[in-house]
């Protein structure tokens, strides 16, 4: 990117906009033939949106985020006498604007002496060419976390990043950058709180946080953004959880995911790709398969084989069918939900010249315009294998004719029966920024004498729409169920329309699983949050047995769940290997018991998925998270880096093994979130099944073929159902003869000794898990305390008018070698078994019913 700085100054009170604005800052500088204008507005207590344009770099003319009302009560200000700064008090921040020079913004707390953030002096914002500099100071040994999806560590300090997408086949997890996400997001956080820096423009930029240093400027962190004038949020929490669902009223909150998607979904390009057998046969060869061995799997990505030309040049065409893999597509579909497997379809956001319509979309104004022929936009696009091209057009989104045509091919996929819309390769690697737009779509926002170039509107806004293109088509032919769209790529407000991401084409190997979890803590920060990895690498040399293991064992304790890979070779580059559940005999079994864990755990998977749609809280998170007061949290790198072990949900926090041939793990357990150092708080649910101590490393034993480390919070409760693929209670059909989600047990991990007067409570969330918003969500309680000799229990449901769970009892599981009895409501509950993890089943027979 060239530099052309220029920092304007002489700022003045834009008297155009009068002084009757209390809780905002109106500026403007002209200079050089230019007018240069600059705003602050508060628009929560901790929300303050900036703005900085002139006359040719307008404000993003699409923002990823909608602009909120004003919702600000008791704002005290102050004004500079010499009017050159204004302070604004509101819910416990103080803002400080200061123009002297130029305008710079720094945000505190009440009370405190440290600006928790502060714009660079002398250098804030500057126009920069085409674009804008905005350059803030940099707190050294502080975390920053965000921007989407960046390579690991999760701790994005002293690095430098470009903020754009692309298709990054084969990545290496720990140096590719960019990926498959452009969210402007930037987080630093302190034990003292957290600022959120967040930019709506899509266009492309760089974020460097404190790689770069100036012995004149110092240490700063600096966004660079290629083309426009900037809008930005800063967001001030005490906690990241705060900040992050501040961010989510900005731009939304997570969809709801139909309960299904939590399940095993399986994939894998080789089974669409072939001509003999036939891909249809070889899809439901796999299908009998999972029931041969008796593995549950709930979907199947569908690559995009099934669009391939049946003659040469054999390329894919979207929105076709492949007659010879697939001579009849509502026969297939209709049997694979015979099977109980639903399909999740693949789709690509571009046309290559010999596709059917290629002409016919040209003709209509559906591609982008190439301003230096006046015509349809080229590019290579990838066509066939690995590496493999053609010369086609992208789908310009931001046109009438490209959206609706494709809206009408989601709906007609959706009326055969595709249950779900995958969204591929739509990054939007476009190689001018000055390919025109044809900007007629309604959806966009309407702006006047904007230039129409795809720099300034930015590539990755018609990845939005692409999403919004297909969510609609989806909402379209199903309207009573909830929409499932799942995306390679996504900007902040991708995920209005997409319910679920994953970090795309991986590399099979042990640090690409180990640095996969610091991806998914970030990107969990900004919104992605049913989100996951290719389980045993998408691209590279199959996984050995071990690794596909320890692989398995870590990806059922995370939001999204998936095999599905393409291995290409230098002798087979179109079709690649696949990954299979039973592809090793000697662990077949130790993956099957594995899998239909993570089905028993559906109930406590599903729950935070929930909480994630309504309060923001990722399911998966960072070991601090809720445990700032823990100074080990913030100077350990090996927790800042988020590779090692996260929290899922509220009660059980994962461990991980990455290195082969090694059979145990070192595991920080947390604090309480007051300091609280009673001992013990955490249970080990591995044997030998000791209680553990706060504020202290552990080595946790874990051998390959029993579990990785899962370590319990003490006084946290989990709910479990079948280990088997069930029928959710909204289902209005079931074409696989599925049972009925008709048990529920919780696994509570009492302390010993005694608690005293004290009783745990711990919520769980359940609703019909297909209904679409706005969510009927039921809350369950259990509450419990112990003594040496027992433990009572009672339990609450606070049921949503409609929604009737189809267990009607409750069962309660005790951690093994717990030899403790258990009462309800002061009447024992019955002992019913001792199951096959040595965990003691009670229930009792009128209430409390057992269904084991």
């Amino acid at each position: 990117m060239p530099q052309s700085e220029f920092v304007p100054g002489a700022f003045k009170v834009d008297s155009t906009k009068g002084r009757s604005y209390p809780t905002a800052v109106y500026l403007r500088s002209e200079e050089r033939n230019n007018s240069f204008n600059f705003s602050l507005q508060v628009v929560r207590p901790n929300l303050f949106r900036t703005t900085f344009t002139s006359n040719h770099h307008p404000l993003p003319p699409h923002p990823s985020a909608h602009l909120l009302e004003p919702n600000i009560q008791g704002a005290k200000t102050t004004t500079n006498p010499t009017a050159s700064s204004k302070r604004i008090e509101v819910g416990g921040v103080l803002v400080d604007v200061d123009w002297r020079c130029n305008p710079s913004v720094s945000l505190s707390f009440a009370g405190s002496n440290t600006p928790i953030h502060h714009d660079l002096p002398l250098r804030s914002y500057a126009i920069d060419g085409t674009g804008i500099a905005h350059y803030t100071r940099y707190k050294r040994g502080t975390l920053h976390v965000g921007l989407g999806e960046k390579p690991a560590p999760m701790d994005l300090s002293n690095r430098h990043f470009i903020l754009s997408a692309t298709d990054c086949f084969g990545y290496d997890v720990y140096r590719t950058d960019p990926m498959y996400k452009h969210i402007p997001l930037l987080i630093n956080a302190t034990p003292e709180g957290c600022v959120g820096i967040f930019s709506t423009s899509h266009a492309r930029g760089f974020y460097s946080v404190g790689s770069e240093m100036d012995g004149l400027w110092g240490h700063f962190k600096v966004y660079r953004q290629e083309h426009g004038g900037l809008e930005e949020y800063l967001i001030v929490g005490r906690t990241l959880k705060e900040v992050v669902r501040t961010y989510a009223d900005l731009v939304g909150y997570p969809l709801l995911v139909p309960r299904w998607a939590f399940g095993y979904i399986a994939g894998g390009m080789k089974y669409s790709m072939l001509d003999e057998p036939r891909a249809c046969d070889a899809l439901l060869e796999f299908a009998h398969k999972m029931k041969e061995y008796d593995i549950p799997c709930s979907a199947f990505q569908m690559s995009s084989g099934y669009t391939v030309a049946e003659t040469e040049p054999k390329t894919r065409n979207v929105f076709t069918w492949n007659k010879h893999r697939f001579p009849d597509p509502q026969g297939f579909i209709d049997e694979y939900h015979r099977q109980g497997i639903r399909l999740i379809a693949n789709v690509k956001p571009y046309v290559l010249s010999n596709h059917p319509e290629y002409e016919k979309l040209k003709a209509a104004g559906a591609l982008f315009t190439d301003p230096g022929t006046g015509k349809g936009a080229t590019a290579r696009l990838w066509s066939a294998g690995g590496g493999e091209s053609g010369v086609g057009g992208h789908i310009d989104f931001t046109s009438a004719a490209g959206f609706k045509w494709w809206f009408d091919g989601i709906r007609e996929l959706k009326k055969l029966g595709i249950d779900s819309i995958w969204n591929d390769n739509d990054e939007y690697t476009i190689p001018d920024d000055y390919w025109e737009c044809a900007l007629d779509e309604p959806g966009l926002t309407h702006q006047e004498h904007v230039a129409s170039h795809v720099g300034l509107w930015g590539r990755s806004l018609n990845t939005e729409f692409m999403a919004k293109s297909s969510h609609d088509a989806t909402v379209e032919v199903e309207p009573n169920k909830r929409p499932f769209v799942l995306t390679r790529s996504a900007t902040a407000g991708t995920m209005r329309y997409c319910a679920s991401s994953w970090s795309g084409d991986n590399v099979t190997s042990w640090k690409g699983m180990k640095g996969a979890n610091a991806l998914s803590l970030t990107a969990g920060m900004c919104l992605l949050q049913c989100y996951g990895h290719d389980i045993g690498g998408f691209e590279g040399p199959q996984p050995t047995p071990e690794l596909l293991v320890r692989w398995i064992q870590l990806g059922i304790y995370s939001s999204r769940f998936a095999i599905n890979c393409f291995k290409t070779s230098l002798d087979n580059n179109n079709i690649g290997e696949v990954i299979e559940p039973w592809m090793f005999p000697t662990t077949t079994d130790i993956i099957r018991r594995t899998i239909k864990r993570r089905y028993e755990l559906m109930p406590y998977l599903y729950s935070p998925a929930l909480e994630s749609h309504t309060t923001a809280s990722p399911p998966q998170r960072w070991i601090g998270w809720g445990y700032e007061s823990d100074p080990e949290v913030w100077k350990s790198p090996t927790l800042t880096d988020g590779e090692t072990q996260y929290w899922l949900g509220d009660s059980i926090l994962i461990g991980g093994v990455y290195e082969p041939g090694v059979s145990s793990s070192r595991i920080y357990l947390p604090k309480g979130t007051h300091g609280n150092d009673t001992a013990p708080q955490y249970l080990n649910l591995n044997a030998p099944y000791q209680y553990l101590s706060s504020g202290e490393w552990h080595d946790i034993g874990s051998k390959w073929d029993e579990s990785i480390p899962v370590i319990a919070k003490v006084g946290g409760a989990v709910p479990v159902g079948r280990p088997c693929q069930t029928l959710s209670a909204g289902e209005d059909t079931n074409p696989a003869e599925l049972p009925a989600d008709d048990y529920r047990a919780v696994e509570i991990f009492p302390g010993l000794g005694n608690s005293g007067e004290r009783a745990y409570s711990n919520s769980w969330y359940e609703d019909d898990g297909i209904s679409p918003a706005p969510a009927k969500i039921s809350t369950f309680v259990i509450s419990y305390g112990w003594s040496e000799t027992e433990i009572w229990v009672a339990f609450e449901q606070r049921l949503q008018e409609g929604y009737s769970p189809t267990w009607k009892g409750l069962s309660i599981i005790l951690p093994a070698g717990d030899k403790r009895d258990v009462y309800v409501d002061g009447h024992t509950m019955a002992f019913i078994c001792t199951d096959e993890r040595s965990c003691r089943v009670f229930g009792s027979e009128d209430r409390y019913t057992s269904k084991l």
